[in-house]
């Protein structure tokens, strides 16, 4: 196994300056897995692309690896993929779109550096894209926008391009502008170069697109009247100065955008190229005292998500790390920070959706995979030599919640293993109360679909099919100990216990929060404020 001490810090902060770590964002079905797949493919991590709805012929794609994911055709998890091209090394994490997971792609944006924002040409900006687009302004992440599905029939060019600005207040900065209007998709004009691009449809969009290049007066030969409308556009966007400036976009002031069809694989090459040159280098991370942990420090990672089931035959649990600073090195013991306690890294592995590689060593930017790491929860802090502690990743305030218990007793011992592993997760919020008992805790979520997977997960995981009794309250508050007494004697309010020590105080509705509030206006009442 190679060692950290053959690296000098010149070569860690040239293997930082390859990565880029970015997310795939957008509202449901806008075509974030069908992207993932197309990145893949074209940067040859993958032979074939796979398809989210079940197209005869074409197998599941390889970041969709829930079989309910498969099923529905959406992602509800996340998927880590690790490939190259040119001379970078892309790790981009695929993200749940569904509303109801929106905790899930929030935790995954603490660890990217990009994100690759999608828009369905038909559809405009979304609630869910949105909302994500919000998260990223927070975090100060530089979006690349891509507008998706360009061969169907969709929405003005010009019109979107408004849209974007007036909605998010981004500049836009087309890098292509496309040739032909939504749903007659022949190629694209390289702003930059004046060139086109040409695109030619393969077998059901599993394969590489044809792609050809032309001069511009080569082109007005071929298309006629759609590249000079092309043209006449783009001179249009030239006159309000909206060309692309690497500056602007990395302070969050513009963003630039090309348009595609993921499912056709055409305009992939070209989000590609702008990820490698565009897209910011994994760089020094602040750290819980916005101190800035440089990249060639000695080793550090965040968890920012644990998985469970992703491995039928060893049923496992994997803790990803984004790296922030060092080489991570399989083997090493390293010190959590939270407890102080050392953490040997035996068991690493690089995530290709399902697809596992052992991994000997990573780079800042770089997610690893730690497995039966049950000591690691979401925002835990791992180091090396020099202690540093990144800020924590908070959890999303539940609005649904259900009362789970096991239909056979017989299987208690595997429901309560289930219950401890989507606690562990973190996902879906497990409340206890003494009143309740351990044997129906109340499960907390951001959306009822969540309920969909932890019953499905129960039942096909952990062999303990389970049943799911809604109760009547929407939002909870963190309370304390001293309030509970109170609390007890209020309608329509409940207080449980959850496992991080947290006493949260449920209730039906804002008005009875209200209430509460009016009769009793000392009693510590705080919101799950995401930050």
């Amino acid at each position: 196994m190679v060692t950290s001490g053959q690296y000098s810090d010149k070569d860690i902060r040239h293997e930082a300056a390859r990565r880029r770590t970015f997310a795939v964002i957008s509202h449901p079905d806008a075509g974030k897995s069908t992207t993932t797949e197309a990145l893949a493919l074209h940067a040859r991590a993958i032979g074939q692309a796979g398809a989210t709805h079940g197209k005869a012929g074409r197998r599941a794609t390889v970041s969709d690896w829930m079989q309910m994911e498969q099923d529905r055709g959406i992602s509800i998890s996340s998927a880590a993929l690790q490939f190259e091209y040119r001379d970078a090394v892309f790790n981009l994490v695929d993200t749940p779109g569904h509303a109801d997971f929106s905790e899930d792609t929030y935790r995954v944006l603490s660890a990217v550096d990009c994100a690759v924002m999608l828009i369905d040409a038909a559809k405009g900006l979304e609630t869910q894209t949105m909302k994500l687009f919000e998260v990223c302004a927070h975090r100060n992440i530089p979006i690349i926008t891509v507008v998706n599905k360009w061969d169907r029939p969709g929405l003005d060019a010009l019109e979107l391009m408004d849209e974007v600005q007036q909605r998010t207040g981004l500049l836009p900065t087309p890098i292509t502008w496309p040739v032909g209007q939504s749903g007659d998709f022949r190629g694209v004009l390289d702003r930059t170069t004046g060139e086109y691009t040409k695109y030619t449809r393969t077998d059901g969009g599993a394969t590489i697109a044809g792609e050809e290049s032309f001069p511009a007066d080569a082109a007005a030969e071929l298309e006629g009247d759609a590249w000079a409308t092309a043209v006449d556009e783009s001179d249009l966007l030239e006159m309000e100065d909206q060309n692309h400036d690497q500056e602007t976009f990395l302070a969050g002031k513009t963003t630039p955008v090309m348009f595609a069809s993921a499912v056709l694989n055409f305009g992939i090459h070209k989000l590609l190229d702008m990820l490698v040159d565009f897209a910011p280098a994994a760089e020094a991370r602040l750290d819980r005292d916005d101190e800035p942990r440089p990249v060639d420090a000695p080793f550090s990672g965040f968890v920012f998500k644990v998985q469970a089931g992703m491995d039928s035959n060893h049923r496992d649990r994997l803790a990803y790390i984004r790296v922030c600073s060092g080489v991570f090195e399989r083997g090493s013991v390293l010190t959590h920070a939270s407890t102080g306690k050392p953490f040997a890294t035996k068991y690493a592995q690089q995530v290709f959706g399902r697809d596992r590689d052992v991994v000997d060593e990573a780079f800042p930017g770089d997610v690893v995979g730690l497995v039966n790491a049950s000591a690691l929860r979401v925002g835990d802090s791992l180091y090396l030599d020099k202690k540093v502690e990144f800020p924590g990743i908070p959890t999303f305030s539940p609005e649904h919640f259900m009362v789970i218990r096991a239909k056979d007793s017989s299987k208690y011992k595997q429901f309560r293993r289930g219950i401890e592993q989507l606690d562990h997760e973190g996902v879906i919020q497990v409340l206890r109360s003494e009143l309740r008992g351990d044997q129906a805790p109340v499960l907390g979520a951001v959306g009822p679909m969540q309920f969909e997977v932890a019953e499905d997960r129960m039942t096909n995981e952990f062999n303990a099919p389970c049943t799911l009794e809604r109760l009547n309250f929407s939002l909870a508050r963190r309370t304390t100990p001293e309030c509970v007494p109170t609390l007890a004697r209020e309608r329509s309010v409940e207080v449980l216990h959850r496992s991080d020590g947290e006493l949260l105080a449920l209730f039906s509705d804002r008005w009875r929060l209200q209430g509460v509030q009016k009769n009793h206006p000392d009693l510590i009442l705080e919101p799950l404020v995401v930050s």
